[in-house]
């Protein structure tokens, strides 16, 4: 039976935790409900509070009667929620503030405070992949709002004299500080109790979502600029908050940057997009470099890399891979220049080449395009192509405990891959949700986590060959095994098995997400099948593997696992130093010829040839029999 201490596996019931709770969150919709409604009543009393109060007295009774009654529903509807008691005291301490008559700069940092607690309950907001374009979305706005709100939006429409709480002025920069995205969408949507606002039902999700980014741009409409989306923020973060409460929360942001992309949401919507991701940060690196902002310049470039091409590179490399492989120099041509003065011209015309390139990519990824075969393709290499070392890492692990007669160890690696595909799809739900991963910190945890194993398996293959003579492993086997696997060895293969697996499964699902995002939703039976194929290979592969290799007799099966081993660190070395130079960590020299085998982890630069150079020598060594290298006769 498998039984794990639990103080050990406690890493395993937390990531389960998680991953539950993402799935319970999911299918939350009337606590979504709730606490929407909530965040909109928060968020309109600290927009309309000042309309109210003023130095501690009433300046419009119908104005406080209104605060009044939602700061009461907001204690009642708090109550009712599950794991709601900060959202309580929040509440009471709104109801207290606002029975006081306390003004409006005491009470909007409580209705902040409420929201965040809300937001925090409240599953994350679904968004649409692309808004209207603006000409329709004026038209929308013409036919649904302008009545009330005025052909300009500036709450004097035909009907404004007539409604009482008057319609909203949208050109109020002020009140448009204090008022989310989200906040106006769930009144497009819903409509406000009290007010003439009614719900537009009759729109779809996609137009109601326009509408509300179209009239939280009126206020800012002098700010034209394209704005680079700050490190770390989310579209969920920016239609969540106000611009005020984005201030506060992104210390690097600044009132120009929220004001254009209030006025211009582009690029918020390039991260649906890999390609326009890519665009979008290789333009702003451009800017920052003719700003004589070199440093900028490369990290943008770097994250153009990681944040962008890269989530789209495996659909372009099964529809198109000489097209991959061009954008891929480019990118890189373009990172190196980033680094050096006096290249404007040069890194200019690269940005127009480069740009070009990835036009045409999306033009061949687009959804009219992308055929379900190349769908399928692409699911299927992703899968091989993470999974496979992985697999052959755990496979050669759990044969050597097999062969040596351990099989009661075996469950620790079991368990090391087990905790390691949780743990990756909670890392994964805790980027979408909780915390932001760039690329570069991506890049660096896979970087790490190889060359980790790397020289792991570099250390097990070199102790393996040393154990091929029969008597040598007798020996050893009598001396040292069972006293080792029982002091702490057995918690090592259960982190190396984690390490193998958990730098590929984070990876893999980001891959799967933005292949998704390339597709129409009738295509995902076409990755679908192509994950399953890909699932179907490797099981098969495993099997096959397992069955044979415990057939070799002691002396074969230790050779076999030594070349595997060394063949393995060979691989992850240079998938290390790529994946760290991709991160910016080490220097990138080209080597003189282009090439690259990224089946083996080769790729043409100097460092990472010359990492791996070093362990085909140690190997070359080793299976040569050069001591210290090679192999001795005792244990």
């Amino acid at each position: 039976m498998f039984k794990l201490d639990l103080r050990k596996t406690s890493g395993l019931i937390i990531s389960l935790i998680m991953f539950f709770s993402f799935i319970y969150a999911a299918h939350a919709n009337d606590a979504q409900s709730d606490t929407r409604q909530l965040m909109q009543m928060a968020e309109y009393i600290g927009a309309d509070y000042s309309a109210a109060v003023a130095n501690g007295e009433v300046i419009n009774e119908a104005e406080y009667s209104e605060m009044t009654e939602f700061s009461a529903l907001a204690v009642e509807k708090t109550r009712q929620l599950e794991n709601g008691q900060d959202a309580v005291e929040a509440a009471l301490k709104l109801q207290k503030a606002v029975a006081d008559k306390q003004n409006p700069d005491v009470i909007h940092p409580i209705t902040v405070e409420l929201r965040n607690i809300l937001i925090k309950l409240s599953p994350a907001v679904s968004l649409p992949s692309e808004l209207l374009p603006l000409q329709q979305v004026q038209a929308l706005y013409q036919q649904n709002c302008s009545a009330c709100h005025g052909a300009k939006g500036e709450g004097n429409g035909e009907l404004a004299a007539t409604l009482d709480p008057t319609p909203t002025d949208f050109t109020d920069k002020e009140r448009a500080m204090n008022r989310s995205l989200i906040g106006l969408y769930d009144a497009i949507t819903n409509g406000i109790d009290g007010t003439a606002m009614v719900a537009l039902s009759h729109l779809n999700e996609k137009q109601r979502w326009s509408l509300a980014f179209y009239a939280g741009s009126i206020a800012f409409q002098d700010n034209k600029g394209l704005a680079t989306v700050p490190a770390g923020m989310s579209i969920q973060d920016f239609v969540s908050n106000s611009p005020n409460t984005l201030l506060n929360k992104y210390p690097t942001l600044d009132n120009q940057t929220v004001a254009e992309l209030r006025s211009n949401p582009q690029p918020l919507f390039a991260s649906n997009d890999p390609l326009a991701m890519a665009k979008q940060q290789l333009n702003a690196s451009h800017k920052s470099y003719m700003a004589g902002e070199y440093k900028t310049a490369q990290g943008l470039a770097v994250s153009a890399y990681l944040d962008g091409f890269e989530l789209a590179e495996n659909a372009l490399d099964a529809y198109d891979p000489k097209l991959r492989k061009d954008i891929e120099k480019s990118m890189m041509a373009f990172r190196q220049l980033t680094s050096q003065s006096d290249k404007q011209d040069e890194l200019t015309a690269l940005l127009e080449k480069t740009n070009s390139q990835l036009g045409q990519a999306q033009d061949m990824l687009s959804a009219d395009t992308l055929s379900d075969s190349t769908l399928f393709t692409a699911s299927l290499v992703i899968l091989l192509r993470e999974g496979l070392e992985a697999m052959l890492v755990v496979l050669a692990l759990v044969t050597v405990l097999v062969k040596t007669e351990r099989r009661d160890a075996v469950k620790y690696v079991h368990a090391g891959w087990v905790i390691a595909l949780i743990a990756g799809i909670a890392t994964w739900w805790a980027a979408q949700n909780l915390i932001s991963i760039s690329g570069a910190s991506r890049e660096i945890m896979e970087g790490v986590g190889a060359l980790m194993a790397a020289v792991i398996l570099f250390y097990v293959g070199f102790w393996m060959h040393s154990k091929t003579n029969a008597a040598a492993w007798q020996a050893y086997i009598n001396q040292h095994i069972h006293r080792h696997l029982s002091t702490g060895t057995l918690w090592g293969l259960a982190g190396l098995s984690f390490i193998a697996v958990y730098r590929e499964v984070f990876e893999t699902v980001l891959f799967y997400q933005a292949l998704m995002t390339q597709s129409a939703s009738s295509q995902s039976m076409s990755i679908a099948t192509g994950f399953v194929t890909a699932a179907v290979i490797l099981a098969v592969l495993f099997w096959v593997i397992i069955k044979y290799s415990l057939r070799l007799p002691i002396r074969k099966f230790f050779t076999f696992s030594t070349y595997l081993m060394l063949a393995l660190s060979f691989v992850l070395i240079g998938k290390a130093v790529a994946a760290l130079q991709e991160a910016d960590l080490i220097s990138i020299s080209s080597f003189p010829i282009d090439f690259t085998l990224s089946w083996i982890g080769v790729y043409s630069t100097w460092e990472g040839l010359a990492a791996q150079l070093a362990i085909l020598i140690l190997s070359v060594l080793i299976l040569i029999g050069i001591r210290p290298f090679g192999n001795r006769q005792t244990a």
